[in-house]
């Protein structure tokens, strides 16, 4: 569990009500770019550890890929003023960089899911999806964990999930400045406070392999 927390409740996981949203596991954002967190491969190793534990409990996993078309009709006035020409392009669709990481365990069971904005809920069916499958709680991982994630973690919220956010599953680069470790440590604070509990991927699998045990049993 972080230490950013004081100790809370016993945490409790039902795996067919909850998803994963790995959020932007692409290859500009875990390596070789300038979109790259520092500890990117270690991030998605702890991933790839999460979301098969999740999914074996019966969870469903959701992948999300920050995702512009090549004509820049789906950036926006606010990416578009904010963000260099070059950077989006890193995340456009057709190339290399823009494609999740092939070193991320990506099944046939889970969703692949194109979003045109920071937050994977906004001008997107994830609610609806997850509505559907009778899922009220989302388990954030991935990166950026000040940008994509923390968005994607409020708008759960805001919608009324349980938002599970993992503090060693997700990660950041350097900012305007600050250093990625002080963003990340401080987004997890902020979160923690009103939209989010904060739990580690142990406690995380931990807990769903449990689950999926006492339900065999029964």
């Amino acid at each position: 569990m972080s230490d950013l927390i004081p100790p809370q409740s016993e945490l409790v996981i039902d795996p067919a009500r909850t998803a994963v949203i790995n959020v932007d596991m692409q290859r500009c954002f875990v390596e070789n770019t300038p979109l790259a967190a520092p500890d990117g491969p270690e991030v998605l190793r702890r991933i790839n550890r999460l979301v098969g534990a999740c999914r074996a409990a019966g969870a469903l996993v959701v992948h999300t890929r920050g995702w512009m078309r090549p004509d820049r009709t789906n950036v926006g006035a606010v990416m578009d003023r904010l963000v260099p020409p070059f950077i989006v392009a890193l995340y456009t669709a057709g190339t290399d960089t823009a494609e999740l990481h092939p070193d991320l365990d990506v099944d046939e069971r889970d969703i692949v899911l194109d979003k045109p904005r920071y937050g994977a809920f906004h001008a997107t069916e994830l609610e609806l999806v997850l509505r559907q499958r009778g899922i009220d709680t989302v388990i954030i991982t991935g990166i950026a964990t000040s940008i994509c994630c923390e968005t994607t973690a409020r708008e759960a919220a805001v919608r009324d999930f349980h938002v599970l956010f993992a503090d060693d599953a997700t990660g950041t680069q350097d900012m305007a400045g600050v250093d990625a470790a002080t963003l990340h440590r401080a987004t997890c604070a902020s979160l923690s406070m009103v939209f989010a509990r904060i739990v580690s991927t142990d406690e995380v699998i931990r807990t769903v392999t449990d689950e999926a045990a006492a339900l065999l049993a029964r």
